[in-house]
């Protein structure tokens, strides 16, 4: 490798002004959830949930859960927040399902919450809306996350409390 020691990890880049307001969310934070919907069996599971940025106007976000008894891996998701400086936000995230969601929404950064609707729920037969809810009370990041079927109106499916580590 020219110009630069073998594994030094680079400096962060600098925080992008339009970030700055979800700055709180940067950062690596674990707990456990649990989810449940008429049609399925309720489940505990534990989660990580990782926000970084590149020093570009966009946070990117990803997100594993496991199997609290076993650790096997249940879900996965990643994408990216784009908050913009009226308060609204965009987000668009891929699951490890196929399912692929382009939300829109706001956040309140004195309040620390940000609110999400979907715009679009592509490559899903059943799954017709879902809405996300962030919280951060005390250090902890808190979210709610409800779902519309095709059979079923909006309603709760996963929850779930984090912590930064």
């Amino acid at each position: 490798m020219e110009g630069g020691s073998v594994g030094s990890a680079p400096a962060p880049p600098p925080l992008h002004p339009a970030i700055a307001p979800l700055s709180y969310l940067l950062g690596r934070w674990r707990g456990q959830g649990e989810g449940g919907f008429p049609t399925i069996n309720s489940f505990a599971y534990g989660e990580e949930l990782i926000f970084s940025h590149s020093g570009k106007p966009v946070i990117a976000y990803s997100q594993k859960t496991w199997k609290l008894a076993s650790g096997e891996p249940m879900h996965a998701e990643s994408g990216y927040w784009r908050p913009k400086p009226d308060g609204s936000i965009e987000v668009v995230i891929a699951q490890s399902t196929g399912l692929a969601e382009v939300q829109k929404g706001t956040y309140d950064a004195e309040n620390k919450i940000v609110t999400l609707q979907s715009e679009l729920v592509g490559n899903a037969s059943k799954v017709k809306e879902i809405t996300r809810v962030f919280k951060v009370v005390n250090g902890e990041l808190s979210y709610v996350v409800q779902m519309a079927t095709v059979i079923t109106s909006l309603q709760p499916h996963l929850k779930a409390l984090l912590k930064k580590v």
